[in-house]
């Protein structure tokens, strides 16, 4: 009797790993369903069940898509590590859904059409109606990476908290669940009710019935990826080892005896470090010996640990078969959490190092996440753009990063493994740590530098290799690299901003204007709104009354206006601001204005704005058409800011 399942097809399509999987269901089309995988090269492959090679791709996301779900007449939601999730309908982007402010990992199509929820490692989780954000929910206190739907009114979302919560869709949390000592990767739900299973960093799948953990599954495995429940009620994980394994009540479609002797066996010669917290904080002089396995557990997935000849042993408890089953060997060696294995999280993604840089003393610092296959020069150049900081400090920052990485390469081995989510190398038991080189000081303040999760500085060459293929697509990944800068085929855009911050300053120096300049409560209202509406915040288009507002604050006097012009500069990139400004109406106002702030003897900050303002209009069809008309004119006028003493103008 063959329990087990046949491989059919090897399905490829992608040109780097596939990070998530989901089927579409039967229709008239395709009766037999299809199935969509999306991937970290920024595409989702649609294949049907017959054939290996995709029937369409889908092309749209910026950066790896790590989410699927498919809902009612083969509608299918994705999200991705752009911060973006999209709506398809058959082989085209219906709508994308914007508002989270880091990667999105989970996505879920609600029974009720129209209804979608997205979770993100933002900690926030957003349910859409028709494209719009209808309510965020928060809570989770880490990157939300799973979402599982009860009812048309309930649903679960687990986090890297090691928690997971269930949700009403008016926006109430109605229970959290503790029992996971570490990320929570996955969650499904058993068909017809309301148990569900998860599954994590700490070794285990767990099932919970009845709002508590029923029980707990030890994997010979650090990181169990993800789980599903089939319709026959059975359990499907994939985990770091690169195998997937089933799970069953049913007596007909239990393992051999001797499949579940050698799982056992596997299970009892794995690696447990104390470190990652799975079995809680242990004194190992203070544990009994093997005559402690004499008396019998309380509860099904009990952990106790004894100490056999100088060894440290897990055993857990099984209620069905009435006995401690050996789960690994407890060992001292690097662990997976951030404190221990110098991987920190920013921003949704796991990094070697994240540098803490001080531009100066009384300024804001910023953060400068980097891994060990990164481009140094890359790194650099994008730090800088995100924070629209000076290029000339393009040499001096990449320098900085290769003093204080020197040393670190990768390594691989046939047992590293990657994160298909985060695209970081993951602990492996038994792996060590090299240090890292001294210290060296912040390129902007001469001050050391913080490398976070180690007061050591400790971190590790994990190496990263793709947890599917087991090739490193990682490295591979980062070894190709395009050069950005030739050619360059689309005009360049200033879009990082800092709302709070501009906001704050406009504030300031509303309260110091001139009484025929100030700006009433509700006109800063009015910009707060514009600013979030352009800055994709918020769904809303920009109104008329905002665009008035706007085009009166710009026309401060030159001392205070720079947070205006930064508004204008964001504003300009939305499709109805800049079908207002540049329009043949209006256009004639808005380049005398922009051309006026370029004068080389006016304020440096309104020069740059000015310029930034001015690139920003290549995005909508309108501002192209302006800036190529009047070319010859800023072109002039550009090169004669040039010669003033401005060193942010090249």
């Amino acid at each position: 009797l063959n329990r087990g399942f046949t491989e059919m097809h090897c399905m490829s399509g992608h040109s780097n790993f596939v990070s998530c999987v989901c089927i579409i269901p039967p229709s008239d089309l395709y009766p037999r369903g299809l199935i969509a995988t999306g991937g970290n090269d920024h595409n989702i492959c649609i294949f049907t069940v017959d054939n290996p090679a995709p029937l369409y791709v889908l092309k749209g996301h910026k950066n790896t898509v790590c989410s699927l779900s498919s809902g009612k007449f083969g509608t299918l939601l994705s999200g991705s590590w752009d911060t973006t999730a999209k709506v398809w309908l058959n082989d085209r982007c219906m709508m994308t859904l914007q508002g989270h402010t880091a990667a999105i990992w989970a996505v879920k199509i609600l029974p009720e059409q129209g209804l979608m929820l997205t979770g993100s490692a933002d900690k926030t989780i957003k349910l859409w109606k028709a494209g719009r954000c209808e309510r965020t929910f928060t809570g989770h206190e880490d990157c939300v990476r799973g979402l599982a739907i009860l009812s048309e009114m309930e649903f679960l979302s687990c986090a890297n908290d090691a928690s997971v919560r269930r949700w009403q869709i008016s926006g109430e949390c109605l229970q959290v669940y503790y029992g996971h000592t570490n990320y929570i990767y996955s969650i499904s739900v058993f068909p017809r009710c309301k148990d569900f299973v998860t599954t994590g960093e700490d070794r285990s799948l767990r099932i919970w019935k009845q709002g508590e953990c029923a029980q707990t599954i030890r994997l010979p495995a650090q990181s169990v990826w993800c789980c599903c429940v089939l319709d026959n009620g059975d359990i499907v994980v994939g985990a770091s080892d690169g195998i997937i394994r089933v799970f069953t009540e049913s007596l007909e479609r239990t393992a051999s005896a001797e499949e579940i002797q050698a799982f056992e066996n596997e299970l009892a010669q794995a690696s447990i470090d104390p470190k990652t917290g799975d079995l809680g904080d242990i004194n190992a002089d203070d544990l009994p010996g093997r005559e402690h396995l004499k008396d019998p557990g309380t509860r099904d997935g009990q952990t106790r640990l004894i100490k056999d000849n100088g060894k440290v042993e897990a055993y857990q408890w099984s209620v069905s078969e009435g006995r401690w089953i050996k789960i690994g060997d407890v060992v001292g060696s690097s662990g997976a959490t951030q404190q221990t294995s110098g991987k920190v999280l920013f921003e949704g993604k796991e990094y070697d190092y994240v540098f803490t840089i001080d531009v100066n003393e009384n300024g804001p610092s910023y953060k400068l996440p980097y891994n060990i296959t990164d481009d140094p020069w890359l790194t650099a150049y994008n730090f800088l753009q995100k924070n629209d900081l000076n290029p000339m400090f393009l040499d001096q920052v990449a320098k900085f990063i290769m003093d204080n990485t020197k040393g670190q390469t990768l390594f691989s081995t046939s047992n590293q493994f990657s994160d298909p989510f985060t695209g970081a190398g993951r602990y492996v038991p038994g792996s060590s740590s090299g240090s890292s080189t001294i210290p060296g000081a912040d390129p902007f303040t001469g001050a050391g530098r913080y490398v976070p999760g180690s007061a050591s500085n400790t971190v590790p060459p994990v190496g990263g290799v793709d947890p599917f293929t087991g090739m490193g697509a990682y490295q591979s990944a980062a070894a190709k690299v395009e050069n950005i800068y030739f050619p360059k085929k689309d005009a360049v855009t200033f879009d990082q901003a800092n709302p709070t911050q501009i906001l704050g300053k406009l504030k300031e120096l509303n309260g110091s204007a001139a009484e025929e300049h100030k700006l009433t409560e509700d006109d800063l209202i009015i910009l707060e709104k514009l600013l979030s509406a352009t800055c994709n915040t918020s769904a809303e288009t920009p109104t008329a009354q905002q665009l008035q507002t706007l085009w009166r604050a710009v026309n401060w006097p030159e001392d205070i206006v720079f947070p205006a012009l930064d508004i204008l500069r964001l504003s300009v990139r939305h499709p109805t601001v800049n079908e207002n400004f540049c329009s043949e109406k209006e256009h004639v106002q808005f380049i005398i204005l922009l051309l006026k702030f370029l004068n080389p003897k006016g304020k440096q900050a309104n020069q740059l704005l000015a310029l930034r303002a001015l690139c920003n209009c290549f995005v909508s069809h309108a501002g192209q058409k302006l800036m190529m008309e009047q070319r010859d004119e800023i072109m002039t006028q550009a090169i004669e800011t040039k010669s003033g003493n401005n060193k942010n103008i090249h």
